[in-house]
């Protein structure tokens, strides 16, 4: 498959601006169909676009033609957060107006320049793979994270929030996105893995105890405060009466009170998913062998990254009420947390990919099974 496939997609993700700002000269009416109607003929053009700049060498991957599509809607999304600021005018008001109350939360807000940058590289990452013919599964289950992060909290938090009476036509066309996108995270599952490492290399690294790997000790010691720091928060969200819980609330993190309830949403998310994830880490990094933690590593750095993005941005942002945001006296230690609390699992995410020997399982160990 030749390069221009590649480049037809970063071309057409491009040609969302032009598409974007004539549409909104079209459609700039206070009817909520004249929304769903450019929705839909947006997406038909995609699809004939991308007939006519693929039809060469048209790639045999579905997932090609997912990923092209899903890089136009994230210029889309950065296009919304930049009309949103004010830095551009013109392009989505009418989506803006009729479309969905979600987009004009802080939240709502994080996540369009989260789509727009990080899962926009993503995309390109994965349809240049696809293009040279390369395995696309790390850098995918990355994104698997990312996207089932995002819809937990964006789902739920429509519904429960404050905006849940509010919700318009144009938040059911988001349904075959999710469809689509949860296909392509079991695809990407059930891509081969390509680990691999010399036998000698492997066993060497499995006769190491712990104290002998000082980067994963460094890594199970923090797993147990960061636990401890998903569960504090979880139970601030439950309404814990306890000293602690309110003192936290009250002087650190007041955003996880927020009436739109994304913050709570993701703070139960946390508790449920991230505690078990740094509970089965702390095994996998004291028994050797376990050849699920590198892609259960992946995963959550990336659900954790997109979560502490759009957690962090929406506590200090302008379009969260003043009484919710993060105190002044507040705000160093409030970064200094949540960014850590965001940055090692991409670290540990890094380890575990860079060098997996000690996750692999030996040769005897698999004619065993």
């Amino acid at each position: 498959m030749s390069a221009s496939a590649g480049t037809g997609v970063f071309v057409l993700s491009f040609l969302s601006i032009p598409i974007t700002y004539i549409f909104n000269f079209l459609f700039y009416t206070n009817s909520t169909g004249a929304v769903l109607v450019a929705g839909a003929l947006v997406l038909l053009i995609i699809a004939i676009l991308a007939r006519v700049l693929l039809k060469r060498s048209p790639p045999k991957d579905p997932l090609f033609y997912v990923y092209a599509i899903f890089a136009f809607l994230s210029v889309v999304n950065l296009i919304i957060g930049l009309e949103q600021d004010g830095i551009i005018d013109g392009f989505m008001t009418f989506y803006l107006k009729e479309g969905e109350p979600y987009m004009n939360t802080a939240h709502g807000h994080m996540i369009c320049y989260w789509d727009g940058c990080v899962h926009y590289l993503m995309y390109l990452l994965m349809v240049a793979a696809i293009t040279w013919g390369e395995s696309y599964r790390a850098i995918g289950l990355y994104w698997v994270g990312s996207f089932l992060m995002r819809l937990i909290v964006y789902i739920p938090g429509n519904i429960v929030g404050k905006y849940g009476t509010q919700l318009s036509p144009s938040f059911f066309v988001t349904a075959p996105y999710v469809l689509v996108s949860v296909w392509a995270c079991f695809r990407i599952f059930s891509q081969p893995c390509t680990r691999q490492a010399p036998p000698l290399s492997i066993e060497e690294a499995q006769r190491k105890g712990l104290v002998q790997r000082p980067l994963d000790l460094l890594f199970v010691l923090y797993c147990l405060p960061a636990a401890l720091f998903c569960v504090l928060r979880g139970l601030v969200v439950l309404d814990c009466p306890s000293t602690p819980c309110q003192v936290y609330l009250q002087h650190r993190e007041p955003y996880l009170k927020d009436p739109a309830a994304y913050p709570k949403i993701q703070m139960l998310v946390n508790l449920f998913y991230s505690v078990p994830c740094y509970t089965v880490t702390i095994y996998g990094l004291l028994v050797p062998g376990c050849s699920w933690i590198p892609d259960l590593a992946l995963v959550h750095a990336g659900a954790v990254a997109q979560a502490q993005f759009s957690h962090i941005g929406a506590s200090l942002h302008t379009r969260t009420p003043f009484t919710y945001r993060v105190p002044e006296e507040a705000k160093n230690l409030f970064l200094i947390i949540n960014i850590l609390y965001g940055v090692v699992p991409q670290l540990f995410c890094y380890r575990c990919v860079s060098r997996p020997e000690f996750f692999l399982r030996r040769k005897e160990d698999k004619k065993t099974e």
